[in-house]
C-alpha cells in the first residue's frame, strides 16, 4: 500500500489518486498548512504511519516540507522507498514576495531534510530543478532545487502534469471577444495574488474598460475594477462551461511549478498568455504568448502582433492533446511507483 501524504487536498492530488488506485493499493494521509496546528499533526501523522506501517511499501509526498519529514524519516528506519513529488514553492526562495518554502527557516530545514533523504524526486517541471529566474527583476534568479540545495544528490525524474483531453475540450461555441480568465485559489490574500500575476490581471483592467476578466477561486479577493467578475470555486463540469466562454487564459504568475488550471484551459480552447517562469513556457509553446517580464504594457504589445485567434485556438487545444495527456502522466507514473 501507498501512503499518500500532501499539506492540503487539491484537484491534481485528486487525479493522482485516479491515476495511481486503478493498478495499486493508495492511502491519501492530508496534513496541515496552519503554523498554529502543526504540533498535533506531526503527532497525528507519526500514528497514522505507525498503524499503516505493516500494510505500508512505499511513501509518495506531494511538496517537501513539515508533511513530508515523518514520511522520510520512517521509509529510512524501516527500509521502505519515499518518493516526493516537487511541485513550486517547495524549489523556490522569493522572500521579495513572500514564496517559497525556503524564506522560513524551520520550512527550509524540513524541506531540505526531505528532498535530501528520500529516495526520488518527481519535479512537475524542469524549471523546479534549476533555473535562472529573470521574470521579476526584484527576485533572486538563482531559483530550483540544484540551486537551493547544491549538495543534493537525490535522483531526479521530471514527469509533467496530465489532463483528461476527453473531459476538457473545446465545445466549438462562439466566445466573447477580448474575455479573460483565470484561475488560482487563496488570491484574497495579497501575498498569493500577486505571486499569481493578480497585479498585472488589475492593471490591465484598469487601463481596458471593454475588456472584461473572471478571476475563478476565492469569493473573498476585491478588485476596485467593474469589468472584474469574482467567483468562487467551481466544480469541474462548471468550469469547463466558463472556460468555453472566454477567449483567453491568463497565467501571469511570479511563479510557478506545472499550473493545472492552464493545462485544462488550453485544453478548451483558451488562448494562453503566461509569464515566463516555471513549465508555463513549455506549456503553452507557439500555441500563445509569452511575457518574458513583469510589464502589463509588453500584454498590449503581445496581443497586438497577431490577428489569427481562431488558429492560436486550435493550436492551443491540439498542443495539450498532443504532449499531456492523462495517459501520459499516468504510464510514467505507475511506472516510476512500480519499479
Amino acid at each position: 500500500m501507498i501512503i499518500y501524504t500532501f499539506p492540503v487536498r487539491t484537484a491534481f492530488i485528486d487525479r493522482d489518486v485516479q491515476m495511481i488506485s486503478p493498478k495499486m493499493e493508495i492511502k491519501t494521509l492530508e496534513f496541515t498548512q496552519s503554523p498554529i496546528k502543526l504540533p498535533f499533526y506531526f503527532l497525528l501523522q507519526f500514528f497514522q504511519l505507525l498503524w499503516y506501517l505493516p500494510k505500508t511499501t512505499q511513501y509518495l509526498c506531494f511538496f517537501g516540507g513539515y508533511h513530508s519529514v515523518l514520511p522520510v524519516w520512517f521509509g529510512k528506519i524501516f527500509g521502505k522507498r519515499c518518493i516526493i513529488q516537487a511541485g513550486g514553492m517547495d524549489c523556490m526562495n522569493m522572500p521579495e514576495i513572500n514564496y517559497g518554502n525556503f524564506r522560513k527557516k524551520w520550512l527550509r530545514k524540513a524541506t531540505v531534510y526531505s528532498f535530501k533523504n528520500c529516495n526520488l524526486i518527481l519535479p512537475v517541471a524542469e524549471a523546479l530543478v534549476k533555473q535562472d529566474y529573470q521574470f521579476d527583476p526584484k527576485i533572486s534568479p538563482k531559483q530550483g532545487l540544484l540551486n537551493l540545495i547544491p549538495d543534493l544528490t537525490t535522483p531526479i525524474q521530471v514527469i509533467p502534469n496530465g489532463f483528461d483531453t476527453d473531459f476538457w475540450s473545446d465545445l466549438s461555441r462562439e466566445r466573447k471577444q477580448l474575455s479573460f480568465i483565470s484561475v488560482a485559489t487563496g488570491t484574497s490574500i495579497p501575498a498569493r495574488a500577486r505571486v499569481k500575476g493578480y497585479d498585472l490581471i488589475e492593471h490591465l483592467a484598469a487601463n481596458h474598460p471593454d475588456w472584461t476578466f473572471t478571476l475563478v477561486g476565492d469569493t473573498n479577493y476585491f478588485s476596485p475594477n467593474q469589468n472584474i467578475k469574482v467567483l468562487g470555486k467551481m466544480r469541474p463540469a462548471e468550469l469547463l462551461e466558463l472556460y468555453n466562454s472566454h477567449q483567453f487564459y491568463l497565467q501571469l504568475s511570479t511563479s510557478e511549478g506545472f499550473p493545472n488550471a492552464l493545462g485544462e484551459a488550453m485544453a478548451c480552447g483558451c488562448i494562453p498568455i503566461g509569464s515566463a517562469v516555471g513549465a508555463i513556457p513549455e506549456i503553452i509553446g507557439k500555441s500563445g504568448f509569452i511575457l518574458l517580464t513583469k510589464s502589463p504594457e509588453d500584454v498590449n504589445i503581445l496581443l497586438s502582433k497577431t490577428s489569427d485567434l481562431s488558429r492560436l485556438r486550435r493550436e492551443a487545444s491540439e498542443r495539450i492533446r498532443q504532449n499531456f495527456t492523462f495517459a501520459k502522466r499516468q504510464k510514467a507514473l505507475i511506472d516510476t511507483l512500480m519499479s
